[in-house]
C-alpha cells in the first residue's frame, strides 16, 4: 500500500514536470530557461527524496543497502540515457520537439496517480463497509 505522504510527493513531482513543460513551450527567452531550471530542480528533489523514502520503507533492514544502491543505479542510469537522448533530439529536431516529448510521460504519471488514488479509495471504502455497525 502506498503511503499518503509519499504519493503526495510523487504527485508534486508530476505537477512540477507539467509546470516545467509548460514553461518550456511558452517561449525560448533566458527567463523561460531559468524558470524551467528552477522548476526542474524542485521536481527532481521532490521525486528523488520521495522515491528514496518509499524504497527504504518497503524493504527489510538487511535488504535496504542493496535495494537503495540498485535504485540509485537505475535513477542515475535513466538520467544519463535521458540526457543523451534529449541531446540527440535537440540536435535532430529542435527545442520544440524536446519540450513536446515531455508531455506523454507526464500524462502517464497523472493517469497512474489517479488510478492509484481511486484504487486506494476503493479499498478503504470496502474496509469500512465490512466493519460491523455500532448498534449490533
Amino acid at each position: 500500500m502506498i503511503d499518503v505522504t509519499a504519493s503526495d510527493e510523487i504527485a508534486d513531482d508530476e505537477i512540477a514536470n507539467d509546470a516545467r513543460a509548460r514553461s518550456n513551450v511558452a517561449g525560448i527567452t533566458a527567463m523561460h530557461f531559468w524558470a524551467t531550471l528552477v522548476v526542474l530542480g524542485l521536481g527532481w528533489n521532490f521525486g528523488f527524496i520521495g522515491a528514496s523514502a518509499l524504497v527504504l520503507e518497503t524493504h527489510l533492514a538487511q535488504e535496504r543497502n542493496k535495494v537503495q544502491a540498485f535504485n540509485d543505479f537505475l535513477v542515475f542510469g535513466m538520467m544519463a540515457i535521458g540526457s543523451f537522448s534529449s541531446g540527440q533530439l535537440l540536435a535532430n529536431y529542435g527545442w520544440s520537439a524536446v519540450n513536446l516529448v515531455v508531455y506523454p510521460p507526464v500524462m502517464l504519471g497523472f493517469v497512474v496517480l489517479t488510478l492509484a488514488s481511486f484504487a486506494r479509495r476503493r479499498t478503504r471504502l470496502a474496509t469500512v463497509a465490512e466493519l460491523p455497525e455500532a448498534g449490533m
